[in-house]
């Protein structure tokens, strides 16, 4: 098992040569392939980076890049548009759909005995390893799985092995996974590597997935500080064949964002080394709980409830007891990212736990979507403190059936306007203090006191 690559701290800034530099070292030691799949995220995980890096992807290996397939996971799959703007340069004929639901395959189970001593006795039944069939089945002799890692609520940590088993995983394994996740209880989890789903992923990816030539390319990407610099970077490396010279492009680099890490290599120090960085970038420890908390749901990114609902759980356990969440959210147009989701999430709503499990012992619907029940634990403040949702294109009747509060999102973007709070702590003209988070998908903010209540 090889480290490839491992470059990272709380103030490295890597810029695009630093990256085409350590995909192209990287990528010459993996020669020859000739048969390459790429797995980067969809375009809800744009902030990773897994854009420019699979392009850089498709610059060096060209037609032997055979197929990208962005993995959904649940989600529906890219536009056009998406496409182009995520993935720039990579021509479509090469993207492939997952069909979390149909095109999957289960390559083994992870034993009930292992499961239920994982998760100290919390779910005690096998749990279904699946993958789409492409990645199973394609006889690719390198797969790329690209990802980002930070904080995340069913895992711990996003990234590693979760793109392969959930990104690109079948719906029984997706659904047991975000219920194990939920019944385990997220704020005993989010923020750390080892936690009860890791290790049953880890145990799949050891016992089944052996001979697949999987190499993981992981980021680690945090916000610039005030008044910091985009980093100067390397020299242009210049790559060895005239082919993949013929294909070099700019790598753009956020203005506001800066990669702090990139770790590739096959097995789980990658993962561990890029976790542990990620715990400096991402994690916020609050000295005081704020009483109100606003954050903004960017419209091109965040188009409904299911993925929009970060901003409920990176910010749970930084919020004052009786506290309330503001929402900002003009591109918000729906609930769940799948059809039969929306329903279920429209029909259930935003409970707490002994609603929702009751919901599910009594229903014959929930138990079949799990992780539709996860998501509606996730997404409940379980009474400790309000949720007021500011949507651009769902009605107050919407909101309020599924259990949050409304507010109209023009007047609110004016008191609340994005564009000029600051990061963190404001104060308003007549004295209202708040916290802002402009992108609640980069990372996990708590208040010490209730870290110190963590198990």
């Amino acid at each position: 098992m090889t480290l490839y690559y491992a470059n990272g701290s709380p103030q490295t800034d890597l810029i695009g040569q630093d990256l085409r530099a350590a995909m192209v070292e990287t990528l010459q030691r993996l020669e020859p392939r000739r048969k390459v799949l790429a797995l980067p995220p969809d375009h809800t995980r744009s902030n990773s980076m897994a854009g420019p890096l699979c392009r850089l992807a498709y610059e060096y290996f060209g037609d032997r890049l055979t197929d990208v397939m962005p993995t959904l996971g649940t989600h529906a799959p890219m536009t056009t548009e998406q496409l182009d703007r995520m993935f720039p340069d990579v021509p479509k004929r090469l993207f492939r759909v997952h069909d979390w639901r149909r095109d999957v395959v289960t390559i083994g189970t992870v034993p009930a005995e292992f499961v239920a001593d994982a998760t100290e006795g919390v779910y005690r039944k096998p749990w279904p390893a699946q993958l789409n069939r492409l990645v199973w089945q394609g006889g690719h002799d390198l797969i790329l799985s690209i990802g980002q890692i930070v904080p995340h609520e069913v895992v711990g940590m996003a990234g590693y092995n979760k793109n392969l088993f959930v990104g690109a995983g079948g719906q029984e394994g997706i659904n047991e996974s975000h219920f194990i996740g939920a019944a385990y209880g997220m704020e005993r989890m989010m923020g750390r590597a080892d936690t009860p789903l890791r290790r049953i992923l880890n145990y799949a990816q050891e016992q089944f997935c052996g001979h697949l030539p999987v190499v993981f390319v992981l980021t680690v990407v945090g916000p610039r500080e005030d008044g910091e610099e985009t980093g100067t970077g390397s020299e242009p490396h210049c790559v060895d064949s005239a082919e993949s010279a013929s294909r070099e492009v700019p790598v753009p680099i956020s203005s506001t964002l800066a990669v702090r890490g990139l770790f590739i290599g096959d097995d789980v120090e990658c993962f561990e080394r890029a976790a542990a960085l990620s715990l400096q970038v991402n994690f916020t420890v609050l000295d005081e709980p704020p009483r109100k908390i606003v954050v903004y749901l960017a419209a091109d990114e965040f188009h409904g409830t299911w993925l929009g609902n970060k901003a409920i759980y990176r910010t749970r356990m930084a919020i004052a007891d009786g506290g309330e969440l503001v929402i900002l959210a003009p591109g918000v147009a729906a609930f769940g990212e799948d059809r039969e989701i929306d329903r279920l999430i429209r029909k259930y709503g935003y409970r707490t736990t002994p609603e929702i499990m009751r919901f599910i012992e009594q229903s014959e619907d929930l138990p079949r979507n799990l992780s539709a029940a996860a998501h509606l634990i996730h997404g409940s403040s379980e009474g400790r403190f309000s949720i007021t949702y500011c949507p651009g294109k769902l009605t107050r009747e919407e909101i309020q059936s599924v259990g949050y509060r409304y507010a109209d999102l023009e007047p609110m973007l004016r008191r609340y306007d994005p564009n000029v709070l600051r990061e963190g702590w404001n104060e308003l003209s007549d004295g209202e203090r708040i916290f802002f988070i402009g992108n609640p998908a980069l990372g996990l903010w708590a208040s010490r006191e209730r870290m110190l209540g963590r198990d």
